[in-house]
């Protein structure tokens, strides 16, 4: 994949550069220059006890941050590296503070996108969180890095991002795995592949061990709620995002239980919606009964964003 020299260039000299994974955009810098790293936060307006992602495009380079990769870490990389599968190891001591945020726990994973894989190849493993300002919506199209951003922050457009939603954590330091953020890949699959139960972590931390446990997150400016018996969808300063119900209308858009697609289309449709002046955006109830891996990283991100 070729990456034009000036993004190669300023991951070099220090600088931040936003760029496409499979999931959403991150905000990439240096995972080695504290400096850089530092960039991000402020960039970000990012809390500073919220860890960081390590990005990396080399299987051999896990051994660089993680003290020890397990056998159940090794059938896990096998079997979703590259691909949406954060995995949080127990840390090198070399491994720098601000990108763990003090833990003794480092969050690494292999993005599958070729820009991401390119750059980190021709750079070094980078430390990318989203690239929006902290507690909005994450990216999924250039456009909305410049939306937040401006012109201040270098952007390689890749189109729009194929998931849509962050990658799922799973943390493999201690005696049994924990899910501590659900994304595409699903608790049954993990469980599947370690042929062992995995926990899921449904507190928010007051440390936490990865990004999206502890503070508000992925919040457009339009109230975001469920639907209820109160709501009326010839309300037009509502935008309504339909499961099961099928209206045509303008304000509606109808997703046909197809979770993948609201998946893919959620941060863009929150952007949107500030876009177009809509007040709400009013979202169809929906539970796990449902056949879609991806329900519970929805259910998650939706619940975050809920503000009333």
């Amino acid at each position: 994949m070729h990456i034009a020299p000036k993004y190669i260039q300023a991951i070099k000299n220090g600088e931040v550069v936003a760029f496409p994974t499979e999931t959403v955009y991150g905000l990439g810098a240096d995972a080695w220059n504290s400096e850089a790293i530092a960039k991000v936060f402020a960039t970000k307006g990012r809390p500073s006890d919220n860890p960081l992602i390590v990005h990396i495009s080399d299987f051999d380079q896990v051994n660089n941050f993680a003290a020890e990769v397990s056998e159940a870490a090794q059938l896990l990389i096998e079997e979703f590296w590259p691909g949406p599968l954060t995995l949080v190891f127990k840390k090198k001591p070399e491994v720098l503070d601000i990108v763990t945020s003090g833990l003794s726990t480092v969050a690494i994973r292999m993005p599958s996108n070729e820009i991401a894989l390119g750059l980190i190849s021709k750079t070094c493993p980078l430390v990318a969180p989203s690239a929006n300002k902290s507690g909005a919506p994450s990216p999924t199209k250039a456009s909305h890095i410049k939306a937040d951003f401006g012109s201040s922050v270098l952007v390689i457009d890749g189109g729009s991002t194929q998931v849509g939603l962050e990658s799922t954590v799973l943390d493999i330091s201690g005696d049994q795995p924990m899910i501590l953020r659900p994304g595409v890949i699903g608790k049954g699959q993990l469980e599947k592949v370690l042929n062992q139960t995995v926990l899921i972590d449904d507190k928010s931390s007051e440390k936490p061990k990865s990004p999206g446990q502890k503070y508000s997150h992925y919040k457009p400016k339009a109230d975001v709620k469920w639907l209820g018996s109160e709501d009326e969808f010839e309300d037009t300063s509502s935008l309504f995002l339909l499961l099961n119900t099928e209206i045509k209308q303008q304000n509606i858009i109808n997703y046909s239980q197809d979770f993948e697609k609201l998946a893919r289309e959620l941060y863009d449709r929150f952007r949107q919606a500030d876009i177009d002046g809509y007040q709400k955006v009013i979202i169809e109830p929906f539970d796990e009964r449902y056949s879609s891996s991806v329900i519970p990283a929805l259910l998650n991100r939706i619940e975050k964003a809920t503000s009333i």
